[in-house]
C-alpha cells in the first residue's frame, strides 16, 4: 500500500487530567485515490527512556518491581510488574533523563550509557517514542537505596537477577513488560553478558 496523504485535520482535547488524550478527525487518501474521513484518539504522555543495567563480571541485571494500575485492571491480579528502569523525558534529553532515573529508581549512579535504538511502543494509540539504553553497573556505583522519587508516588523495589534467570522469566510470564523484553533480548543477541 502506498503512503496515504491526510488533510483537514481537526483536533479536540478529550482529557488533560494526567496526560493528554486528543481526538483527531481527518481525511485520508486511500490507495485508489479516493478520500475517506477517519477518527482516531491519541494519548500524549511525552517521550521516555529505558535502560538495561548489566554487570558482565557477575552476569547480572538490575530490574525494578512496581504497581501498574493499567495492568491490574487488565488481568494482572496484583498489578505488580518487573521492568527495566525507565521514565519520561520531562524536558531532559534522553541520556540525561535515563541517568537521573537510574539513580532515583535503583540507587546506582552511572556515567556511561549507550543508546541502542528507539521505538514507538504502541503506535495505534500512544504518541510516545521510547529511547532504549544499556549501561554497565558495579557495586561501587551504588550511592543510594533507590525506590523512586518521593514526589512521584513511586514505590519501587530494586531487583538484581542473574541474566539467565531474567531471560527465563520472559518464558514463564513473570516478565511481561515490552521494554524489558526488548532490552533483555537485545542483551542476548549482542552477548552483553558473555
Amino acid at each position: 500500500m502506498k503512503n496515504g496523504s491526510i488533510k483537514n485535520i481537526k483536533k479536540e482535547v478529550l482529557s488533560d487530567n494526567w496526560y493528554t488524550l486528543n481526538k483527531y478527525v481527518y481525511d485520508y487518501q486511500k490507495e485508489d485515490g479516493s478520500w475517506e474521513t477517519q477518527e482516531r484518539e491519541a494519548y500524549d504522555r511525552g517521550n521516555g527512556a529505558a535502560i538495561l543495567l548489566y554487570n558482565q563480571r557477575k552476569g547480572t541485571v538490575v530490574l525494578t518491581r512496581q504497581f501498574r494500575m493499567p495492568t491490574y485492571i487488565n488481568g494482572n491480579s496484583n498489578g505488580m510488574m518487573i521492568e527495566v528502569c525507565a521514565g519520561l523525558l520531562d524536558g531532559d534529553n534522553p541520556e540525561d533523563c535515563i541517568k537521573k532515573e537510574v539513580e532515583e529508581e535503583t540507587g546506582y549512579q552511572v556515567d556511561n550509557v549507550e543508546k541502542v535504538f528507539e521505538s514507538y511502543m504502541s503506535p495505534g494509540s500512544v504518541t510516545e517514542i521510547l529511547h532504549f539504553f544499556i549501561g554497565a553497573y558495579e557495586e561501587k556505583m551504588k550511592v543510594g537505596a533507590g525506590g523512586g522519587a518521593d514526589d512521584e508516588t513511586e514505590n519501587i523495589e530494586v531487583l538484581e537477577y542473574p541474566f539467565e534467570t531474567a531471560m527465563a522469566m520472559i518464558a514463564s510470564g513473570e516478565i511481561k513488560d515490552a521494554k524489558t523484553i526488548l532490552l533483555l533480548q537485545y542483551a542476548a543477541i549482542h552477548k552483553l553478558l558473555e
